[in-house]
């Protein structure tokens, strides 16, 4: 009742009223009055300061004006102090007792004027650099060709366990409804409910993305912002070249890419296995610097698919745009492009290793056999089965060799080739093949 603005120092005042008009009206006898609990201290008072009605609103109220609109309207004065009448509830601060004598002096009286002008050069930016992210993210997305959505924060309990959350750290006390009872611990829960709405009404193909916050507890440090999308179904429509495939953890890998690289993340990354369990196992992978996540992809696993009446298949992202490291640099010009005037060189070596040893473990050996020739490293074969004995494979890769002094000799790439089958030899307990 009193949440609403009624006067609870009224509460007494009206009952005689109310009693007074059924006995004179429907007779009767009235019982005494029973009062139970305290009435609410709604005792407060503020400095009424004459001079910042000119300061505020630009008007020139004299102060037995001042003093005679509030007493009017109920306030009390003593001295420089206003005290608020019970019934205003939404008088809270000294601003407010200006507001109260600009608006019986009339607001039309006021007169525009410009501001005064002061040169202070180019000014300050004004968004700092986590929302400058989430625009950029935001910006990106949409430009790759996802239709953003803006879901509710609050999921209902079910969905929320499927992504970590669930927890009563996270459940609101006073629900809009029972399928809103916690906060999102993911973006993903709204963006696959968007999904199946839509495929429910017979679209199928689609990417979706969303920017916002997310909750992993009840504490301030527990929330954080996401930026996630998904790709649902196929590349788009059917056609006489038969170009059209079903969508696969490639598409999210080079989507979550572009986002990284717009919002200023370091291009050496390292891929890790090891996602949450709404990722399929075999088929999604983390993008970290050390221990430091820095986005996951891949495809949704089929048991969240299946209880969010999701056809599939789905690929998703999420970027965590909290983790990504602060440039050194705190300009935004781009640095000088520095090409070198020298011919790369090309080199393939084939190591034969375990069928349990990742791509990925040899590629980060390879590179780190000399950090300052190798520009790049890349897996263009994959074999097993014929010669190679049971439990083996044969994984091939290109280093590229770009020299930034001189040209490279013969010698020079012998030596960096014999490191490269040194460092991947014992990092994956392979051997080169012959």
């Amino acid at each position: 009742r009193f949440e609403r603005g009624v006067d609870p120092a009224f509460t007494l005042e009206g009952l005689e009223h109310a009693v007074r008009m059924i006995v004179d009206h429907a007779g009767g006898e009235a019982s005494q009055v029973i009062q139970a609990g305290a009435v609410p201290n709604t005792e407060r008072a503020f400095k009424l300061d004459v001079e910042r009605v000119k300061s505020l609103v630009g008007m020139d109220i004299p102060e037995r004006m001042q003093r005679s609109t509030l007493t009017d309207l109920g306030f009390r004065l003593e001295g420089d102090m206003a005290h608020v009448p019970s019934w205003r509830p939404d008088v809270m601060g000294e601003a407010d007792l200006v507001e109260e004598v600009a608006r019986m002096a009339s607001l039309t009286k006021l007169v525009g004027k410009p501001f005064a002008r002061v040169d202070l050069g180019v000014p300050k930016p004004v968004l700092s650099l986590s929302q400058t992210r989430e625009q950029t993210a935001r910006r990106m997305i949409a430009a790759l060709g996802y239709n953003e959505c803006v879901t509710y924060s609050f999921i209902d309990r079910k969905s929320a366990e499927m992504f970590g959350g669930g927890a009563d750290e996270t459940m609101l006390s006073n629900p809009i409804s029972s399928e809103m009872s916690h906060m999102r611990p993911s973006l993903l829960p709204g963006l696959l409910q968007a999904a199946a709405r839509n495929q429910a009404r017979g679209i199928y193909d689609m990417a979706l993305f969303e920017v916002g916050p997310v909750w992993h507890g009840g504490e301030p440090e527990d929330q954080e912002t996401l930026a996630c999308g998904i790709l649902v179904g196929h590349t788009g429509p059917k056609d006489v070249h038969g170009t059209r495939r079903a969508v696969d953890i490639y598409d999210a890998k080079a989507d979550v890419e572009a986002v990284l690289q717009a919002i200023g993340a370091p291009s050496k990354v390292q891929f890790q296995r090891g996602l949450s369990d709404w990722w399929h196992p075999g088929r999604s992978a983390r993008m970290a610097l050390g221990k430091t996540s820095l986005a996951g992809f891949g495809e949704v696993h089929p048991k969240i698919l299946a209880a969010l009446d999701v056809k599939g298949p789905v690929v998703a992202f999420a970027v965590h745009t909290k983790n990504i490291p602060v440039p050194k640099s705190k300009s935004a010009t781009r640095p000088a492009l520095n090409i070198s005037d020298l011919q790369a060189v090309e080199r393939d070596f084939a190591f034969v290793v375990d069928q349990s040893v990742e791509a990925i473990t040899l590629v980060n050996a390879a590179k780190g056999a000399d950090k300052v020739l190798i520009d790049d490293v890349r897996v263009f074969d994959e074999f097993s089965g014929g010669s190679l004995a049971a439990g083996l494979k044969s994984l091939a890769v290109t280093v590229r060799l770009q020299p930034k002094d001189a040209t490279l000799k013969d010698a020079d790439i012998e030596a960096v080739a014999e490191k490269i089958v040194e460092k991947v030899t014992k990092a994956t307990g392979g051997s080169l093949r012959g």
